[in-house]
């Protein structure tokens, strides 16, 4: 049987598995053929390299390894539950073995006088030790090779640990095991250049996989998962260089003039200086728009860096040269702000903007969509609205995506194909991400950072208080509130307590009305109309309120200058993320800023790290990168939906070195051989053809 065949082979057909246990592997796993078990790593290791002596055990062991002969069997009571103890004997001592599970099958397993192979936990009682609950087996040749050696550890679901096999992580070791005994030459191709290979140190494929599941010393450990992880990067950061590769060939509309609504805002109307970082991103964006191919370019900047600015600059480009702009948003309240903030800013300009959400009027639409199409609409605002299909533009010139994690891949994609030609892409995120996952999800992109902020911004003096502190809050708020200035009291809104959270507002909300009565407060929720959040928000940005309290609409988009403090309720219960987007509310005027993290006094270890990170630093990045640590990459940045962050064995927590290393490959191959088709990188090239095919097929490959 071909190497290939073998592979590929249904699971089933593996000693020790079946098809009732394959059933199941395949439903919980995604296991499907010898290769897709080849591909299920072990997490961690554990040292049974060594059998240890009876008489070498001692109170610094935790658990150990031991070979000998039963001396004795019985069965006892332990309150009420029944107990096996089984005496073992090597040529140095004895010790028990105690079970309190499976006494029927051991009853029969276990026979005085037979050798056995013992792992397990060492219990110590006063002077005398036992081992409990240990793994045991007959002490043939073939257990002490499987055993006796560096073993690595599985994860096992629950539904595998409750089926009637009671499947473990030694059941698949076990099973891999089985399939090196069956196929002692397996053969699995390399997909990687001898240059890769000797420029990153890396060791074969072939002894890679081997020696990640079955390592004959610690020594073969790391090479192997050191290489699987590099191939796993590499292979994503290759794909990703190419979609870039691919995507700076697309044909894009010249926007040839700097013109005269350009200059006129810039001379004329901009209402403060721009920074050094944000007059740096404008040049980049206006290089990309002049030559002919289509810009796509991330934007990151870290809240209150000025990101809206520079939109705006991006958008007068287009328009001083008959483009049509887009700008979309994720909720309604943003798209909102952006609106409000944009028209105030170009009013002085023959600039024709309109907004259209969910919410906008038939009437208004009607207008909208005849603009759209006569060209008399300059720059529209807008929610996920915008991609439907009857809004239909003369000449998009240019699409601007704020917040773009918070939409799915298709609806970024749909905006994009409104023209034959693809309008250039500005997509912003206010969002810091960390390296890695900058260099992931939007490797596809050209980034622009804007790692400075305006003149007049002040940091946040961000505070920890616990509840029984709640009044000293509550006056130091008011003495602020005295002084002429704004204050945020903001609720958590968990999806699965939503109903609980929104009476805990609605609560809080009285008792601070009890409080400030000499003040006007106002509510925020994402379960209010839009008519009564406007009102609420217009009342606020105006100063006719001096008090919001709200839920995480918030979050993003309102800017009122005057508003210095902001009070965060159950802060334990908001991501790192969320946390600092929250904070950036405030600081936004010339005033010294607050932000308050108020918390009970018992918080897990998690909570603490995430209070702790906010009052000792305001760098956005930083930040994520702790959030990362934390919560992992499926969670930030809507990267679970992208789908790029399936990785089997690659860490990007962790595996920034490596990632880079792996990209650089990449991009190292892509100069010197663009197609990939030199004989030195045949290897790649059948690997990704023979990815594509199995993709058709739906089979999944490693």
């Amino acid at each position: 049987m071909k190497y290939k065949d073998i592979l590929y082979q249904d699971i089933a057909y593996v000693k020790g598995i079946g098809p009732d246990k394959a059933k199941i592997l395949n439903e919980e796993l995604k296991i499907f053929s010898v290769f897709d078990l080849l591909n299920y790593f072990p997490f961690r290791y554990e040292n049974r390299s060594a059998i240890h002596s009876i008489e070498s055990i001692n109170f610094t062991i935790n658990y150990i390894q031991i070979k000998g002969y039963i001396t004795d069997i019985k069965t006892d009571k332990f309150g009420n539950r029944n107990v096996l103890i089984a005496k073992i004997k090597d040529a140095s001592g004895s010790i028990e073995l105690v079970f309190f599970n499976g006494i029927k099958w051991l009853s029969k397993f276990l026979r005085t006088g037979k050798n056995y192979l013992v792992y397990g936990k060492v219990n110590q009682f006063r002077d005398t030790y036992n081992i409990l609950h240990p793994e045991i087996e007959e002490a043939t040749e073939d257990a002490i090779q499987f055993k006796a050696r560096w073993c690595g550890v599985y994860n096992i679901t629950e539904r595998l640990k409750k089926s009637k096999w009671k499947i473990d992580s030694e059941n698949i070791r076990k099973w891999i095991f089985n399939i090196y005994q069956a196929y002692p030459q397996l053969q699995i191709a390399e997909n990687l250049s001898h240059e890769i290979l000797i420029k990153n140190q890396l060791i074969s494929r072939q002894d890679a996989y081997k020696w990640i599941h079955l390592p004959d010393n610690e020594e073969q450990i790391h090479p192997s998962v050191n290489r699987l992880k590099f191939e796993e990067l590499f292979f994503a950061q290759l794909d990703i260089a190419r979609q870039h590769k691919k995507m700076k060939q697309n044909k894009g509309f010249v926007f040839q003039n700097v013109g005269e609504l350009f200059n006129e805002f810039y001379h004329q109307c901009l209402p403060f200086e721009l920074t050094n970082a944000q007059k740096r991103v404008i040049k980049e964006i206006r290089n990309d728009t002049k030559t002919g191919k289509q810009m796509n370019r991330l934007l990151q900047g870290d809240v209150g860096s000025g990101k809206t600015i520079v939109a705006v600059f991006s958008a007068l480009f287009a328009i001083d040269n008959k483009y049509q702009v887009a700008m979309m948003a994720p909720t309604e309240i943003l798209a909102q702000q952006h609106f409000f903030t944009i028209s105030k800013l170009l009013h002085p300009l023959p600039v024709n903007v309109h907004l259209l959400t969910g919410a906008t009027a038939q009437k208004e639409r009607k207008i909208i969509h005849e603009q759209l199409l006569s060209g008399e609409l300059n720059f529209l605002i807008g929610t996920h609205a915008l991609i439907e299909d009857n809004v239909q533009f003369k000449k998009l010139g240019l699409v601007i995506i704020d917040e773009q994690h918070r939409f799915g891949v298709a609806q970024r994609a749909k905006i994009q194909l409104k023209e034959a030609i693809p309008p250039h892409v500005l997509v912003m995120t206010a969002t810091p991400i960390p390296r890695t996952l900058a260099m992931t999800i939007y490797g596809d992109l050209d980034v622009s950072v804007l790692d400075e902020l305006p003149p007049n911004r002040k940091p946040v003096v961000t505070a920890h208080r616990y509840y029984s502190k709640n009044l000293d809050v509550l006056c130091f708020v008011k003495e602020q509130i005295d002084t002429g200035r704004q204050a945020y009291f903001v609720f958590p809104l968990i999806q699965e307590s939503e109903k609980m959270d929104l009476e805990n507002l609605e609560k809080g909300y009285e008792e601070l009305k009890k409080f400030f009565s000499d003040y006007i407060l106002v509510k925020v929720h994402g379960k209010m109309s839009n008519e009564e959040k406007d009102a609420a928000m217009h009342a606020f940005y105006k100063g006719e309120a001096q008090i919001m309290v709200a839920t995480t609409v918030i979050e993003v988009g309102v800017d009122v200058p005057n508003a210095s403090m902001m009070v965060i309720e159950n802060a334990n219960r908001f991501g790192l993320s969320q946390l600092h987007q929250l904070r950036g509310r405030v600081g936004r005027g010339s005033e010294k800023s607050y932000c308050i993290l108020l918390t009970n006094n018992h918080l897990s270890e998690d909570a603490k790290i995430r209070i702790d990170t906010m009052v000792r630093t305001s760098d956005g990045f930083e930040i994520s990168e702790v959030d990362l640590k934390l919560r992992g990459p499926g969670e930030l940045a809507g990267t679970r939906q992208s789908g790029i962050m399936n990785f089997k064995i690659a860490d990007l927590t962790t595996d920034f070195s490596l990632l880079k290393a792996a990209r650089e490959a990449a991009a190292e191959l892509l100069e010197k051989d663009e197609h990939i088709q030199h004989p030195e990188n045949w290897p790649i090239r059948e690997y990704i053809l023979q990815n594509e095919k199995e993709k058709k097929r739906g089979r999944k490959r490693g």
